[in-house]
């Protein structure tokens, strides 16, 4: 599922990609534990006035497991389902076990023949995996419960001695982390990688803005699942924490994340805020800009880190064409990359405070895909300051002041917390 921060160990989280990944993620031992097993699990509620369906809270595992919104699959019936875990129906393989493609019949949820009935993917945790029984458990809660367009589906599981699987709705293109930086996959175009965008920041805005707020704290290329139609849906949910409550501004939690997506102040002192994941929004968008992985140790020196190479480039409008993916040949607006490079640089402040909320994020992409014309005053500043220093796109909107203060998405759904 999810990875700590440094050893040596070989582990990507790609349920999630539904692929084989080869990030090179690694793994770190907490600066506070020497065990790798995660912190206890906190189950909070969930009561949303949205499209979203108001939902019950578990008070133990037992209930999460018997909860209405996931069904109880045997372990003969996702058998059959994936023709006994055959070779040919893997879909992926990481530190957490495989995932296989599966059918089931849509109206009794019984193995269906291969091409007939619904779709799903199967994930099967190895015993000796990296994700323990907790983090399992953690998904099945937090999926189980959580419905909305921008998240992928939870079916069901099955724990049968000790088997542990999770039932997915099928994601046919894979994961972003493939059609970024794989070699095979039509490259994205420029208007599909916003569309991409805006739909992961519609999750993260969701899970922040949510009465009990719930923070990601994995969020990457691999964990980002497209559809037929390129929606992306956020996955893999086994490092998922509750946010801070009452007077609390942060959680302290055992550093656990992706080398090279991680927010800084997270891995030096393990506080986890919204503003980590908003963070690491902004190494996503790098890569959608940029084409190059957060991490990559095929490079030399500076460029094997995409956020200390690419951030000198992000104001400089006559300069950012060296960061942009060259497999976009071209074809992209140029107010557009500045925008969203602009947001980039936002996102990816040293000082968590000074990130924008993702709410903000989300109203920000959003206007980069709205028709010409249809907005005469734009979110975002298209300007630089002498020094060539990103000008923040909320710096001039009182209502969006970096203090904690009702966004447009919060105001629309009428949510009670401010960040």
């Amino acid at each position: 599922m999810g990875n700590c921060l440094g050893s040596s160990a070989r582990v990507d989280a790609t349920l999630s990609s539904q692929n084989i990944s080869a990030s090179g993620a690694s793994r770190i031992p907490s600066r506070t534990s020497n065990s790798s097993v995660l912190s206890s699990l906190s189950i909070p509620s969930y009561s949303r006035k949205s499209s979203v369906d108001t939902l019950s809270t578990p008070r133990s595992e037992g209930e999460i497991l018997f909860s209405p919104n996931v069904k109880s699959f045997s372990f003969n019936d996702l058998k059959s389902a994936t023709r006994n875990f055959r070779p040919d129906s893997l879909l992926g393989e990481g530190g957490f076990g495989y995932v296989f493609k599966g059918w089931i019949d849509e109206h009794t949820f019984t193995a269906a023949k291969p091409g007939s009935g619904m779709v799903i993917a199967v994930k099967k945790l190895k015993p000796e995996g990296f994700q323990g029984h907790k983090e399992w458990v953690t998904e099945v809660n937090y999926l189980g419960q959580l419905r909305h367009p921008n998240l992928v589906k939870l079916i069901g599981y099955c724990i049968e001695g000790d088997d542990r699987l999770l039932v997915y709705e099928f994601m046919p293109k894979g994961s972003l982390e493939n059609h970024l930086f794989r070699r095979g996959p039509q490259p994205l175009t420029w208007s599909t990688r916003i569309k991409v965008a805006i739909g992961a920041a519609r999750g993260l805005a969701f899970l922040h803005d949510a009465k009990e707020q719930v923070i990601y704290r994995d969020f990457k290329a691999s964990n980002i699942l497209l559809d037929a139609e390129f929606n992306a849906k956020l996955s893999d949910f086994g490092l998922a924490k509750a946010g801070p409550t009452g007077d609390r501004t942060h959680v302290s939690t055992q550093v656990i994340g992706t080398q090279g997506y991680a927010a800084p102040e997270y891995v030096a002192t393990g506080r986890l805020t919204s503003r980590s994941d908003v963070y690491s929004f902004g190494v996503v968008l790098l890569e959608l800009l940029s084409g190059r992985r957060a991490l990559d140790k095929t490079k030399v020196g500076v460029e094997q880190n995409l956020v200390d190479w690419a951030k000198p480039y992000l104001g400089d409008k006559r300069k950012l064409f060296r960061i942009m993916d060259t497999k976009l040949g071209g074809q992209y607006p140029q107010k557009g990359a500045y925008t969203a490079a602009n947001l980039a640089w936002q996102c990816l402040s040293n000082e968590p405070k000074l990130r924008p909320r993702m709410s903000e994020v989300l109203a920000s992409l959003e206007e980069l895909q709205a028709p010409k014309g249809a907005n005469k005053v734009s979110r975002i500043e298209h300007r630089t300051t002498s020094s060539s220093v990103p000008v923040s796109p909320f710096r001039h909107r009182s209502s969006l002041s970096m203090t904690p203060s009702a966004s447009p998405l919060q105001a629309y759904h009428k949510s009670p917390r401010g960040r």
